[in-house]
């Protein structure tokens, strides 16, 4: 029963953790575009080199085109 005087205070202080995240989170704009970030993987990347992300770990490298 003793525990409880430990836990209660413990998951209070948590919970005032977490709140003031989420607020600092939110005042700091970081919800603002939920639907970019899901589309950045499918877009082509104009720096990348093709063929490199082709080999294998560990295989010699691929010889250029002529």
């Amino acid at each position: 029963m003793n525990i409880l005087l430990v836990m209660i205070p413990i998951s209070i202080l948590l919970l005032v953790g977490a709140g003031i995240a989420f607020f600092w989170a939110v005042d700091h704009d970081q919800f603002d575009d939920l639907d970019t970030p899901r589309l950045l993987p499918l877009l082509d990347d104009p720096d990348a080199q093709p063929g490199l992300d082709t080999q294998a770990p560990g295989s010699p490298p691929a010889e250029p085109p002529p």
